[in-house]
């Protein structure tokens, strides 16, 4: 092998390494961008419907017992309608945490816990102290977990960051690159495909570590964009 074949080897290893960097750092941008986002939205209508229902009980429009069913019965669906529009790895954070919403009987008794000591039996209790739980169940269920949103508020603006890192990688690419054309079409190709790979595979490592293992499924989703990316390289 001359030192021509040699170089040109370097040069290939090198584009790779480049290649799963780039791919791995807007894998991991659009994750952590998609995550919060989802996040936050699901904070802001948790918040916004436990509003609503605690005024309209204040207001004598219903019951505190039905705006407590409402917001129990809501806040689970919504939590999984955000779920689903989450990323794996979102997913399994939130899942770690909480895998399922709690029962309505769970809440009042960990709120009638709360309120009035390990001794209280709802049950028991007068109307008045009664309307107090239910009151206790519709403002914490606007809570949603505030550490977390406030950890993914945070991370969303490194999230963005690292895609416009990758999208100077690429730029550098492409600039160095001598033709330009094709090398375009290649950066363009492969950064959507570390993206979407990252998901799929996020997904299936989900199924092979069970919902609550964001660990696992981080390490799926970095895989995936990996492997996608490389694809796309191997295929042009």
């Amino acid at each position: 092998m001359t030192s021509a074949d040699n170089r040109t080897d370097d040069r290939a290893h090198f584009d790779r390494a480049m290649k799963a960097l780039e791919s791995q750092v807007a894998n991991v941008g659009a994750h952590i961008t998609i995550d919060s986002t989802t996040r936050l939205a699901y904070a802001r209508e948790i918040k916004a419907m436990a509003i609503r229902l605690e005024g309209d009980a204040l207001m004598g429009k219903i019951t505190w017992t039905e705006a407590a069913n409402q917001a129990q019965e809501t806040r689970n669906v919504v939590m999984e309608i955000f779920r689903r529009r989450s990323t794996p790895v979102g997913r399994a954070m939130a899942q770690s945490i909480k895998i399922k919403g709690y029962s309505l009987n769970e809440l009042i008794a960990r709120h009638t816990l709360r309120h009035y000591g390990e001794n209280a039996v709802f049950t028991r209790l007068s109307s008045s102290q009664k309307n107090a739980v239910y009151a206790s169940i519709v403002r914490s269920a606007g809570s949603a977990r505030q550490e977390i949103s406030t950890l993914l508020a945070r991370l969303s603006y490194a999230g963005r960051g690292l895609i416009i890192i990758s999208l100077g990688i690429s730029a550098y690419n492409i600039a160095t690159s001598s033709d330009k054309v094709s090398a375009t079409g290649k950066e363009i190709l492969s950064t959507s495909a570390g993206i979407g790979g990252g998901i799929a595979g996020g997904a299936i490592a989900g199924l092979a570590c069970g919902p609550g293992a964001p660990i696992c499924v981080t390490i799926g989703a970095f895989v995936g964009g990996t492997l996608a990316a490389f694809g796309i390289h191997c295929l042009w």
